[in-house]
C-alpha cells in the first residue's frame, strides 16, 4: 500500500495548517455549543498572533447533530457572533465524521483557489441530554430501516465486527483492553482530555458488558468539545508561520451500511481513503512518525491498524500487544489519548485529531506525553460503523 518514501522525499503539499486551538473535552456544565467552539478559536489565535478575524475567508464546521441542542444553521451565527464578517460559514454534518469531512472541505476550498485562508473546526453538546436520549440520537448514525428498526446499535455493530475478529484471527478480549489502557495512559497527561485516570487490563474486563465483547470501558463517552484548525494557501502561509506544518496528502471514501457488507473486519472506506492519501503524499504507514485514529470503541483501533497498512490483516491484536504504538513505541498511535480518553465529542473529534498533529509538531504538549521531534502524522475521522472515511497526512 502507498509509495515507499526514501530520506529525501519532499512531497508536494496541499495547504498549510497555521494554528489550531481546542476547547477542554468533558461534561462542560453551562457552556453551549457556540461557547464551546469561541473557546476553541481563542487558543486558535493566541497561537498566531498575525491571523486576524477580517484575513478568515470561509468557515467550515463539523457538527454531527443539531438534536442535542435543537439547533439547526449552527455555523453561521457562531460565525458572525464571533466576528468573522458575513463570510461563508458551512455546517457540516457526517455524524462521528463530521470534524474530519470539515477538514476535507477547507482542504478543497483552498486548493480550488476560492480562498486564501479558512477556518475548520467541529462540536458536539451533549451532555445535558440524559443517556438514553443521547444513545437515542446518536442512534442515527445507523441505517434506519434495517439496523434501528431491528434494534442494531453503533455498539451492538461494533461488538459483532469484534466478535467475528476473535473467532477468524484469535484477538482477545485482553488485546481491546489493552488499548483502553494504553490511551487512557496517554490521555492523563492532556489537559484537553475528558479522562486523567490510569486503568488497568483487569479495570476493562471487569468493566459493565455493554455489547459483548464490548465493555463500558471499550466504549468512548459522550461528552462536549469543540476545536478548531486554521488553514491557508502555500503561497501566503509564510506571512503567519515561520514553519506552518504542510498537509500531504487528503482523502475521502463512502461504503454501505454495515449489515450490507461481506466484510465485516475492515472497513474499505478506511482503506480506500487511505490509499488514496498515501499515494497523494508519496509515503508509505511506516515513514509515519504517529497516527491519530478513531477509536471510538476499543476494536476500532486494532481495525485500523489493518486498514491503514500498520500491520497485516488480522494482526492488530499482536500489534497492541508488541507496545509497538504505545507512547514510546516506533509508532504511537492515540497520543492524545483518543475518542477513548480525550473524549468524542462527535462534530469535534475529527479536527480534534488535527489539533494533537499541530500541538506534538509545535512542542506545545507536555514534556510527559511529547513525542521527539515528530515530522510526519495520520489523522483517521470514521463516521458510523466505517460508513465515511477520511484521512489526512502533515509533514513538518
Amino acid at each position: 500500500m502507498g509509495v515507499a518514501l526514501n530520506s529525501t522525499h519532499k512531497a508536494s503539499p496541499l495547504c498549510s495548517m497555521i494554528s489550531a486551538g481546542c476547547a477542554t473535552y468533558g461534561k462542560r456544565v453551562g457552556l453551549s455549543a457556540k461557547e464551546l467552539f469561541e473557546e476553541a478559536l481563542d487558543e486558535l489565535f493566541s497561537h498566531c498572533p498575525a491571523l486576524e478575524r477580517q484575513d478568515v475567508e470561509a468557515l467550515y464546521l463539523g457538527q454531527g447533530f443539531e438534536s442535542f441542542e435543537h439547533q439547526a444553521n449552527t455555523a453561521a451565527g457562531i460565525s458572525n457572533d464571533y466576528g468573522f464578517s458575513n463570510i461563508p460559514s458551512t455546517r457540516i454534518e457526517s455524524v462521528s465524521a463530521s470534524g474530519g469531512a470539515a477538514l476535507r472541505q477547507a482542504v478543497l476550498g483552498l486548493m480550488s483557489g476560492a480562498y486564501d485562508v479558512v477556518i475548520c473546526g467541529g462540536v458536539e453538546k451533549m451532555t445535558e441530554r440524559q443517556t438514553p436520549e443521547a444513545l437515542e440520537i446518536i442512534s442515527m448514525a445507523s441505517e434506519r430501516y434495517f439496523e434501528q428498526w431491528n434494534g442494531a446499535t453503533l455498539t451492538s455493530l461494533n461488538a459483532l465486527a469484534a466478535r467475528v475478529h476473535m473467532q477468524q484471527f484469535g484477538t482477545s478480549e485482553e488485546d481491546l483492553a489493552m488499548v483502553a489502557v494504553k490511551n487512557h495512559r496517554n490521555a492523563f497527561d492532556n489537559p484537553k482530555a475528558f479522562f486523567h485516570k490510569t486503568i488497568t487490563v483487569d479495570d476493562v474486563l471487569s468493566s459493565r458488558p455493554i455489547s459483548t465483547p464490548l465493555k463500558l470501558l471499550d466504549c468512548s463517552p459522550i461528552c462536549d468539545g469543540a476545536s478548531a484548525v486554521a488553514l491557508c494557501k502555500l503561497e501566503v502561509a509564510s506571512r503567519y508561520d515561520d514553519l506552518p506544518i504542510s498537509i500531504i496528502g487528503s482523502a475521502e471514501a463512502s461504503d454501505s451500511d454495515f449489515i450490507f457488507r461481506e466484510e465485516l473486519t475492515s472497513f474499505r472506506a478506511t482503506k480506500v481513503a487511505s490509499k488514496d492519501a498515501y499515494q497523494m503524499s508519496g509515503i508509505s504507514p511506516r515513514d509515519l512518525d504517529f497516527a491519530e485514529v478513531h477509536d471510538a470503541f476499543t476494536i476500532n483501533e486494532l481495525i485500523a491498524y489493518e486498514d491503514l497498512g500498520f500491520c497485516d490483516k488480522g494482526k492488530g491484536g499482536k500489534l497492541i500487544e508488541s507496545h509497538e504504538t504505545d507512547l514510546n513505541g516506533r509508532l504511537p498511535v492515540n497520543v492524545s489519548g483518543g475518542l477513548k480518553a480525550k473524549g468524542h465529542p462527535v462534530g469535534s473529534s475529527g479536527c480534534g485529531q488535527a489539533y494533537e498533529v499541530y500541538s506534538q509538531m509545535k512542542g506545545l504538549t507536555a514534556p510527559s506525553r511529547s513525542l521527539r521531534d515528530p515530522k510526519i502524522a495520520l489523522t483517521h475521522s470514521m463516521g458510523g460503523a466505517g460508513v465515511t472515511v477520511q484521512v489526512h497526512i502533515f509533514q513538518k
